[in-house]
């Protein structure tokens, strides 16, 4: 099963190295696409040097065209399955054998990092957004998702093979799962640590919480 860890990053260079040679040093023979979303910084570098390969976007794009970029990356070069990892050390490397042993053979479809079963790192506020969001994506995509904006997932390459996405941001990962569901593909749940960094979030509150609605009305209408 031929793996690709994609890895989507804006102004990172203080982290992604050393997500980078985590991954590598699992020895697990897996592949490593960093998708520099127009950072300004020297992401591209140091993730070369630190022996990814590199897709850059010359502006910035959002996090959810970074992910299709890795996606259209793994159709065109014949992988099996990718990794979708976050590039500021909140999800730990160490997890990929469980992913990859989760979704094995027979499997399902897509493995999704739960990071809900042990909240007590986790703020109050982001616990009750993520289970609150993770209901209704669970309700749209017709299957229990505990934590649906969790960016640490494997997906079965055929999953997002001419998946048509409207979203480019944050909302992207809800519209996968959604997406995936509602086409009949299957959806787990490993659990995975919080581990939070002092990265800048590029999250922003109220906007994102908008394009989630803006995402659940859309889905609505689809068949």
């Amino acid at each position: 099963m031929r793996t690709l860890v994609i890895i989507p990053c804006k102004n990172l260079e203080s982290h992604v190295a050393n997500v980078v040679r985590a991954v590598q040093a699992l020895d697990l023979g897996l592949d490593i696409l960093v998708v520099n979303d127009g950072s300004t910084d020297r992401t591209t570098e140091v993730a070369r040097d630190a022996g990814a390969i590199v897709v850059e976007h010359p502006e910035n794009l959002g996090k959810g065209k970074a992910l299709s970029t890795g996606f259209r990356y793994a159709v065109e070069n014949g992988y099996d399955t990718v990794i979708t990892m976050d590039g500021d050390e909140q999800h730990d490397p160490a997890s990929i054998p469980a992913f990859l042993d989760a979704i094995g053979e027979n499997g399902p479809d897509v493995v999704v990092g739960s990071r809900m079963d042990a909240v007590r790192n986790m703020p109050p506020l982001r616990v009750w957004t993520n289970r609150t969001t993770s209901r209704v994506v669970s309700r749209l995509a017709g299957q229990d998702i505990p934590d649906s904006q969790s960016g640490y997932r494997a997906i079965r390459v055929p999953v997002v093979d001419g998946m048509t996405l409207v979203t480019s941001r944050y909302d992207t990962e809800s519209e996968i799962l959604i997406r995936a569901g509602r086409r009949g593909y299957s959806i787990g749940t490993i659990p995975i640590e919080s581990i939070y960094t002092d990265g800048i979030s590029h999250i922003n509150k109220f906007v994102d919480t908008m394009r989630f609605i803006r995402l659940v009305w859309r889905s609505l209408f689809w068949r």
